[in-house]
């Protein structure tokens, strides 16, 4: 009998309502930071492969223009010079085979050229070993002589024995 009078007071059901709201903020607390991180993380995912995705397209616009380059290089070199030249008069012809024989010397002789001009800054080194060596080369002349006129004075000597 007591559990058929026994009816549920109206302000336990509120209790039980109002205990029913605060789990379910809990819970939404406790999944709300997880979908936080994933939507950043997404996020952050989205935007790094938008940034390779200009990289690479960056690239491949270089790429596309390096091999329209040398595509047209390719065609440029294939392509017989002498259409694209301009025509030279007949009496100039001399100066030109002139100038080109003048140029190919020059191209010749362009490396000893430069290996002089790299040797300028060495000039006074190489003038103060020049000096050393030709002092050297000055007391071995005198000892040379001193030599040959001791050698002289002996040859006479001996043909002074010899002849006595």
């Amino acid at each position: 009998t007591l559990d058929l009078t026994c009816r549920r007071a109206p302000c336990f059901a509120k209790f039980s309502e109002m205990e029913e709201m605060v789990n379910m903020e809990a819970e939404i607390n406790e999944v709300q930071p997880l979908l936080l991180s994933v939507t950043i993380g997404s996020t952050l995912q989205f935007y790094f492969i938008g940034k390779k995705c200009e990289i690479l397209q960056d690239m491949n616009r270089h790429l596309e223009t390096i091999l329209k380059e040398k595509r047209d290089l390719r065609k440029r070199m294939i392509k017989h010079r002498c259409q694209e030249s301009l025509p030279i008069e007949a009496t100039y012809h001399k100066c030109v085979v002139q100038l080109l024989t003048e140029a190919v010397t020059f191209i010749e002789k362009l490396e000893s050229h430069l290996q002089s001009l790299r040797s300028i800054p060495q000039i006074p080194h190489m003038m103060n070993n020049m000096d050393t060596t030709l002092s050297k080369t000055e007391v071995l002349m005198i000892e040379l002589e001193e030599l040959t006129e001791q050698i002289l004075k002996w040859e006479e000597l001996q043909k002074e024995v010899y002849s006595n």
